[in-house]
């Protein structure tokens, strides 16, 4: 049977969480996270805030058939949905692209691996 290994937190100093987000580095990984959510969250809204005003004062138009049964507000509503996963899919790949490099950047520098 063999022992657990010790964990030795060793002598070190925690990072500088301060100087880390003053830091230019930090900067444009936050200036890359809000180019992108900020804009889509604020489309996001106003889509689906769109949509409800349709559905509040737009009864007719939404109760247009498209195709036999289903009206307009049906394939809005889905279209809801479909956004929803489009954008967790876009955010997904614009934040492996260019968050998740800088990020790790910043966390191999803070641990000292650069």
């Amino acid at each position: 049977m063999s022992a657990a290994p010790t964990l030795d937190p060793g002598t070190h100093e925690p990072p500088d969480y301060a100087l880390v987000q003053s830091s230019a580095e930090f900067g444009e990984l936050r200036r890359a996270h809000r180019s992108f959510a900020f804009p889509v969250t604020v489309a996001f809204l106003a889509w689906y805030l769109g949509y409800v005003l349709l559905s509040s004062y737009a009864g007719g138009f939404m109760a247009t058939k498209v195709l036999g049964h289903l009206n307009v507000a049906f394939v809005l509503g889905l279209a809801q949905f479909a956004t929803t996963f489009l954008i967790a899919w876009w955010y997904s790949r614009h934040a492996a692209a260019r968050l998740d490099p800088r990020a790790e950047a910043i966390k191999s520098r803070l641990e000292g691996d650069v």
